[in-house]
């Protein structure tokens, strides 16, 4: 089976046989001056153990538990700082889009669009996604078979787009739980796609809380150990500087104290797999 590669831009090029990638950042805009202060972090750390870098952030986080739970800057103000991201740090961005008129809309910005896993089996969705020729990230719903996934490849490519890349975050276990199946990042390799293993969501529990979700970031190192054991194209990570105060996800994100060393090991694992 060919392996397929997925460019991001002139400097990145996602393939499960290649070196990994690493997409990283909050859960969500806070503020212009967080998101800034956390990627310049980001690319530093990254730069220096030489692994590509996709900075990842969402404009709105459209699921809440709650409607009273913080959603974001919105569209128009979260793609201004998407933007001036990409172009003052250099580095290409991905964000969720959650219905069709915004996929045009982020496409203008942002160079890899992001399905969100509730999202994934939205033909509309898929289809607008697909049309703005960008690369897309479709995230495997919790309540997906990885086999299930070539469906919605086939709806993505019937639209004309094959710059495509799955990820898996766990699939629903009884309530409030997720765990995740390894069979599964090798079934959906054998689309020949790029898979990338979503290691923060993974770690979630969710709506365990009551109005809001939970998690244990304690797993995340481990579960992202055996993915990238597995092989895999790039990994999702969540990270924030004080996720005990982050204004979502945070108990399933990654202390950015402890980001470098987290790479540092994944490196050698995937190093020895590749």
């Amino acid at each position: 089976m060919q392996m397929k590669r997925l460019k991001i831009n002139k400097n990145i090029t996602l393939a499960n046989d290649r070196p990994f990638a690493v997409i990283a950042g909050p859960c969500v805009i806070e503020s212009e001056k967080h998101a800034l202060t956390l990627v310049a972090s980001l690319k530093k750390i990254t730069s220096e153990l030489k692994i590509p870098f996709i900075f990842k952030a969402s404009y709105d986080k459209a699921n809440r538990s709650s409607s009273n739970s913080f959603r974001g800057p919105g569209l128009e103000e979260g793609l201004k700082i998407l933007g001036k991201i990409k172009k003052e740090f250099n580095v290409p961005v991905i964000t969720d889009v959650h219905n069709e008129r915004q996929a045009s809309i982020a496409a203008e910005v942002v160079d890899f669009l992001q399905i969100p896993a509730f999202l994934s089996r939205q033909t509309d969705l898929i289809k607008a996604c697909a049309l703005t020729g960008k690369p897309v990230n479709i995230k495997k719903g919790q309540f997906l078979a990885p086999e299930d996934m070539a469906n919605v490849i086939k709806k993505a490519e019937s639209f004309g787009n094959n710059k495509l890349a799955l990820t898996e975050r766990g699939a629903s276990f009884g309530y409030h739980n997720l765990v995740v199946d390894f069979r599964g990042l090798e079934i959906m390799k054998q689309t020949g796609y790029p898979v990338i293993f979503d290691a923060t969501h993974s770690v979630q529990l969710p709506c365990e809380q009551g109005t809001c979700s939970g998690g244990n970031r304690t797993f995340i190192f481990p579960l992202a150990k055996a993915a990238t054991a597995v092989g895999i194209a790039a990994l999702f990570l969540e990270v924030h500087d004080n996720p005990d105060n982050a204004l979502s996800d945070g108990p399933n994100s990654l202390e950015l104290k402890n980001f470098k060393q987290f790479l540092k090991y994944i490196k050698v694992i995937d190093k020895v797999v590749k």
